[in-house]
């Protein structure tokens, strides 16, 4: 007897999911810390991924695994676009560029594209499913932690061609399980699912090591002026 797909992914990954959630760039996002600087590498870096999983799937979108799964409400490329338009200007495109992590990532999912498409659903599961389950609860942290005045910037999270949450989730997973996959198929793409909650880790960690420059430019510059305003004072004083 064939396994449920999504009950495989929902339970093959939870340490993975637990471990992406500690580390500190996503802490601090839940937190309500959010560097402007450091979101909008975030949309950046998330623009190339999408670029990438979407052209996938579409070039493969009559494949057996993935046709139940071909969802375009789901498609994340021009929101995207949207706030990199909002964050860099009408030249963003000409501005932004993938991050070491991200190359990496959409590297992987051309490889697979070309090679082994089937596990494209695993990538597919991670992002689409992620961003529609907690995206709401992150478009307000990250609105009120930029101090966004109006609706631009998080366009990201608007799943606007999906009327309710809930019932488009429970029918997408309804297609994960009607995917014709073997046993072993359905523990390959639970693997992929780990390695793809690793790749968005990796560019969460390099968001991080950004804001941790940032913070301790930021003190050096403090410091410096510190110094040399009690060099001036010292000075009069003499």
């Amino acid at each position: 007897m064939v396994n449920s797909l999504a009950n495989a992914l929902r339970e093959g990954t939870t340490k993975s999911h637990s471990m992406a959630e500690n580390v500190s760039f996503v802490k601090s996002f839940l937190g309500g810390v959010v560097d402007k600087n450091s979101y909008r590498k975030l949309v950046a870096n998330l623009y190339f991924v999408y670029c990438a999983i979407e052209e996938e799937i579409t070039s493969n979108k009559n494949h057996p695994a993935i046709k139940p799964i071909y969802f375009t409400e789901l498609n994340r490329k021009s929101s995207l676009a949207e706030d990199l338009n909002y964050y860099y200007g009408s030249d963003w495109l000409n501005i932004i560029e993938p991050s070491p992590a991200t190359i990496v990532y959409v590297n992987r999912i051309h490889s697979l594209g070309n090679k082994q498409p089937e596990l494209l659903v695993a990538h597919a599961y991670t992002r689409y499913l992620g961003d529609l389950s907690g995206g709401q609860i992150l478009k307000k942290i990250a609105r009120g932690a930029m101090n966004l005045s109006d609706d631009k910037g998080t366009k990201f999270y608007d799943f606007d061609k999906i009327e309710d949450d809930k019932i488009f989730k429970n029918k997408y997973r309804s297609a994960l399980d009607s995917i014709p996959l073997s046993n072993d198929q359905i523990q390959n793409i639970v693997a992929e699912a780990n390695i793809s909650f690793t790749l968005n880790m990796k560019m969460f960690e390099e968001l991080n090591s950004s804001l941790l420059k940032i913070v301790t430019m930021l003190i050096i510059n403090t410091v410096q002026k510190f110094r040399s305003k009690s060099k001036s004072a010292l000075a009069n004083a003499d």
